[in-house]
């Protein structure tokens, strides 16, 4: 992970102008995070968004397209052409909903299901880094307010 104003001690470097908004600062930060995943995702043929919907599916349970979306943060149009992008590379399958055949839902295949659980150890070795940068304790804490 990308650390800014390294070496130096807090509060010794003067904020620009754009810093002091917080929107700016979490940007930037998801900006550098997410640059970080890609480039641990590299190798793996996978974007970041691919895997943000392997994650969530991963424990095989089905998801409605609405309830993917809003795990994954993804509005509707943009979700349904991941997916289909993605049920052509056999990662994910639509299914009728047993329960309502009006519904479909998505499911993870066993290629995703390996594809996903090969990344696992680079990705929770990106995420300890970044632990790491900031502390178990911050890390724990930005988590969970960022959860809200």
């Amino acid at each position: 992970m990308i650390v800014r104003h390294e070496g130096k001690p807090p509060g010794s470097v003067k904020m620009t102008s754009l810093e002091q908004y917080l929107d700016h600062l979490l940007d930037l930060a998801h900006r550098r995070v997410g640059a970080d995943l890609s480039r641990v995702l590299a190798g793996s043929g996978l974007q970041r968004d691919e895997w943000r919907v392997l994650e969530a599916l991963a424990d095989e349970l089905g998801r409605s397209m609405g309830e993917l979306a809003q795990l994954v943060s993804m509005n509707h149009p943009t979700l349904t052409k991941l997916i289909d992008r993605m049920v052509a590379k056999s990662w994910v399958q639509r299914n009728v909903d047993p329960h309502d055949s009006r519904r479909v839902l998505v499911f993870i295949t066993d290629v995703g299901l390996q594809t996903a659980s090969g990344l696992h150890d680079s990705v929770r070795a990106h995420r300890q880094s970044i632990d790491q940068v900031l502390g178990e304790r911050k890390s724990r804490q930005l988590r969970s307010m960022l959860a809200r």
